[in-house]
This record gives structure tokens, C-alpha cells and sequence, in this order.
């Protein structure tokens, strides 16, 4: 059997309505779990971008994105590895202000982790990091050991290949050509 090692879906398609479940449905029938997900709008005008990543191998990935590929509101849907994307992550902590304050080291950990103040008040602090999975993990965990984190959240991974533009783009600049011909 395969190893399983953490893949990023990339789907391009039109702002539509239910498409989201159609996607994730394709990863339900499998008994895939989505690990990050992520959407919004993409470079080209009109276009959004799904970030999904997943644990799986490579012969199921590839039958995941064809099947979701084959989706009439999808006009396209890639997969890549880590080594393939410049990805990030954001996080934020919420921590109490007196305990946070009590901590001696503050300006040693906000500079070992590059997190950022985003707030600060009587009754809390809320820090921004902005990182890969491992980095804001990282943070977590020597926060909550420290003075406990009141709230955490994590967002999707959101990612942009290495290539010079976006493949999209290419395959749009084809489709264009094909017409024009």
C-alpha cells in the first residue's frame, strides 16, 4: 500500500451555489478526510479558488481530482505536493492580559515565533502568527504550557504554486486560442 503524505487540491470554478457540497462530497463517498479547506476569490476575474488538503495516496488523489474535474461548475482542479506550493496559514491566540503580562519571557517568544499584537486590553491579548501548520502548532502548544490559551483558531491552508502564473491561466489562454482558430 501507497504511504499517505498530505496533498493540496487546488480547484478553480464560477462563484456557484452548492458546489462547495458537490466538492466535499466527492471526499465523503471515499471516506476522505478534509484536513484545511479554504475559498475565495482567485487572480483571474470571476473565478474562485478552492485550498484543500488532504491525507491520502497518490493513485486516489489523482481519481479524486479527475472526479471533481468532471464537475460542470468546476473549470479546473489540480493537486500538488508541499515541495510544489508556497503555503502559509494564519492563527490567532487568545490569552489573558494579567497572565500573559506575568509571563517574563514575552518579547523573547514574540520574536521566536514572528507573531504580531493584535490587540491587547484589560482582559486579553490576542497574537497573530503566520506560518506553516508546524510553526503556529508550535506556538500553541508553548502557550498553553505557559498561561493557558483562552480561544485558538487556525485557518485553511491557502497556497500559490511555484510556477510563474497560474495554470488556470494557461489553460484559459488555450481554450481561447482553440476558439480563435
Amino acid at each position: 500500500m501507497e504511504e499517505k503524505i498530505l496533498y493540496t487540491v487546488t480547484i478553480f470554478s464560477e462563484n456557484t451555489v452548492g458546489l462547495l457540497g458537490q466538492v466535499t462530497s466527492v471526499f465523503t463517498r471515499r471516506q476522505l478526510n478534509i484536513e484545511t479547506l479554504s475559498v475565495s476569490p482567485s487572480a483571474l476575474p470571476g473565478i474562485h479558488k478552492f485550498t484543500i488538503t488532504i491525507f491520502t495516496d497518490r493513485d486516489t488523489i489523482v481519481k479524486v481530482v479527475k472526479q471533481i474535474d468532471k464537475r460542470i461548475d468546476v473549470l479546473k482542479a489540480y493537486f500538488n505536493t508541499d515541495d510544489e506550493l508556497i503555503h502559509q496559514e494564519i492563527a490567532l491566540y487568545k490569552l489573558s492580559t494579567p497572565d500573559f503580562l506575568k509571563m517574563g519571557t514575552v518579547e523573547q517568544l514574540i520574536r521566536k515565533y514572528n507573531a504580531k499584537i493584535l490587540e491587547i486590553n484589560e482582559n486579553c491579548v490576542v497574537l497573530h502568527k503566520t506560518g506553516h501548520h508546524a510553526e503556529t502548532q508550535a506556538l500553541f502548544e508553548e502557550l498553553s504550557k505557559a498561561i493557558g490559551v483562552l480561544q485558538f483558531i487556525r485557518s485553511g491552508r491557502i497556497a500559490i504554486t511555484k510556477s510563474k502564473i497560474e495554470r488556470l491561466s494557461d489553460m484559459l489562454k488555450e481554450i481561447e486560442h482553440k476558439k480563435n482558430s
